[in-house]
């Protein structure tokens, strides 16, 4: 999820593509400077007259996003006070696209420039949103800072679609920016999300289910079935994709589009009813779409099955063992993952009820530290949870009532 710098973030990032734009070697428009600020600062800045051509960026609404409004609130325990959870804080941005410039049809071809990199850019890539925060110009101030954000990190993805604005709401809205109008294309960002690093409760795992579904409809055609019921596989673990598959060379593939990662696999044992396949070793945990392809000797795809979900769960070396610093903070909680978690990935450490986040790691990282406030010293059951999958735990089912068994980490 991003930060509170996210909204500055796409600020930047669409100035830094209006500049490449505009000012691109075989745009005939010359030196054009690109601004964000209010266009009244704008007007003061450049006078009457005699003013060089610029393009103008001015986020003037924010508002909640109508698709994840309904997500929880944040909220606390009974006591006023233990934070229970951390609901991303989900927000439209609406810009106002202006171009000033004196020379007859000139305000027209920057904001036509201006318009065309919008729409050619509907969805703005990850990794050019990464780009564009680690190369801000130094006129930035937040340059040194707003690559943190997570602005690329996100679930979604950004969005820019063209905002219908009338003549009265423009007229509106130019009488209360208290400048002059100037040709001006309206258009939103969606969707920004802001969660919270508060660290939060964590309840413990539940030991046993009571659960009864009544079908409503037949099963669907193709399941993946884990290793001893697990919840999630680990790397390593052989998995069964049950399903009727029509004889041919079957290739799994497993993908990750948020990390943009991609892992082929081949499987070990096929029937007509069924193929089973292990999970590469060092494969990043996390929700993976898995996706299996049946082609002939003339590579002619007979039978595409496609996103099947499949988690990736990590987990904690056994015997567990963690680094223990006391600093002014609290308690300062070093330990090892496997497999190493990679750049993007959204990590938690849960030490019995308590939850907190990674501090900031290189790529790939196997070893992570969490900053606790002071903890008591004695055993605690440690999970660690990457990308909102939780790393197992082992139970002692034959002891009334059944008991954790582990990892636990001593402190």
């Amino acid at each position: 999820m991003s930060n509170a710098l996210a909204i500055s973030g796409v600020t930047a990032v669409l100035q830094h593509f209006l500049n490449t734009a505009c000012n691109a070697p075989s745009s005939p428009l010359g030196g054009v400077s690109v601004s964000a600020v209010a266009p009244d600062i704008v007007q003061n800045a450049l006078g009457t007259g005699s003013e060089k051509p610029q393009v103008n960026l001015f986020l003037h609404q924010v508002t909640p996003n109508a698709a994840w409004r309904n997500t929880n609130f944040p909220s606390v325990a009974a006591d006023g006070s233990t934070r229970l959870n951390n609901p991303p804080l989900a927000l439209d941005l609406h810009y106002l696209l202006t171009a000033y410039a004196s020379a007859d049809t000139q305000a027209e071809a920057l904001l036509g420039f201006g318009i065309l990199m919008l729409y050619e850019n509907p969805v703005v890539p990850r990794a050019q949103i990464s780009k564009a925060l680690s190369s801000l110009p130094s006129s930035n101030p937040l340059a040194s800072v707003l690559s943190a954000s997570g602005l690329a990190d996100q679930i979604e993805v950004l969005k820019i679609t063209p905002a219908s604005m009338g003549r009265e709401e423009m007229a509106w809205i130019w009488t209360a920016l208290k400048a002059d109008y100037r040709p001006t294309f309206a258009f939103d960002v969606s969707v920004v999300l802001i969660q919270s690093q508060l660290a939060v409760a964590s309840s413990l795992p539940a030991l046993s289910q009571n659960i009864t579904a009544l079908p409503q409809s037949s099963a669907p055609a193709f399941r993946v079935v884990l290793p001893s019921g697990e919840a999630a596989a680990l790397p390593g673990d052989t998995v069964t994709v049950t399903g009727q598959f029509v004889p041919g060379t079957i290739q799994v593939l497993l993908v990750n589009q948020r990390l943009s990662l991609q892992f082929t696999a081949t499987p070990s044992a096929v029937t007509g009813s069924s193929l089973s396949f292990a999970i590469p070793n060092n494969t990043p945990a996390g929700v993976y779409s898995l996706s299996v392809k049946v082609t002939n000797a003339s590579e002619i795809v007979l039978q595409t099955v496609a996103n099947l979900p499949l988690a990736l769960a990590p987990t904690i070396p056994s015997p567990a063992t963690a680094t223990v610093v006391t600093n002014a903070s609290g308690s300062l909680v070093t330990l090892n993952c496997n497999p190493p978690v990679v750049a993007g990935q959204t990590v938690f450490l849960a030490l019995g009820g308590a939850m907190q986040p990674a501090q900031t790691f290189g790529a790939p990282a196997s070893t992570l530290s969490f900053q606790f406030a002071v903890l008591a010293a004695g055993p605690y059951l440690a999970r660690l949870r990457v990308d909102d999958v939780d790393s197992p735990v082992a139970v002692n089912w034959s002891a009334k009532p059944p008991a954790f068994t582990g990892p636990f980490i001593t402190l």
